[in-house]
């Protein structure tokens, strides 16, 4: 009698088990993220000559800080990331991703540092990058 209770227990702890670890790989496996890509969005890169007056005066009043901002204007969208100042010049920006998933826009940059061997300025900088997309309404913008 004593095995039969202890195969028994055995049983009961191996069922609980098993059901427990159903239940977690159930879970994660239906699980969906808000990153679902849907589409790249294209966008181009515009310079200060082509900015909006009115976009060019916040991203003056925001540059010595780190910043993101979007601006629309009509059927356009513009989205400026700063990364506030740095010690020289020979800093660019790039666009890792930018693409649409169900509720956001997602806009992915980095910020790129002098390489050893260039030649920069020891001017204190502020680099920023102004893209220009189509706007695109009901989403907010996620800054990565």
């Amino acid at each position: 009698m004593d095995q039969f209770v202890k195969t028994k227990r055995r049983f009961a702890i191996f069922a609980i088990t098993c059901v427990m670890m159903m239940c977690c790989l159930a879970g994660c496996a239906g699980e969906t993220t808000e990153d679902d890509k849907l589409k790249d969005i294209d966008f181009t890169v515009v310079g200060e000559d082509q900015q909006p007056d009115s976009l060019k005066e916040i991203i003056a009043e925001k540059s010595a800080e780190p910043f993101q901002i979007s601006y629309t204007l009509g059927e356009e969208l513009y989205i400026a990331v700063g990364y506030g100042e740095q010690p020289s010049g020979g800093y660019s920006i790039s666009v890792n991703a930018f693409y649409e998933t169900d509720k956001s826009l997602v806009f992915d940059t980095t910020l790129i540092g002098p390489g050893k061997a260039e030649n920069v300025t020891n001017t204190p900088t502020q680099p920023y990058i102004v893209v220009k997309t189509e706007n695109i309404e009901d989403k907010a913008i996620e800054f990565k």
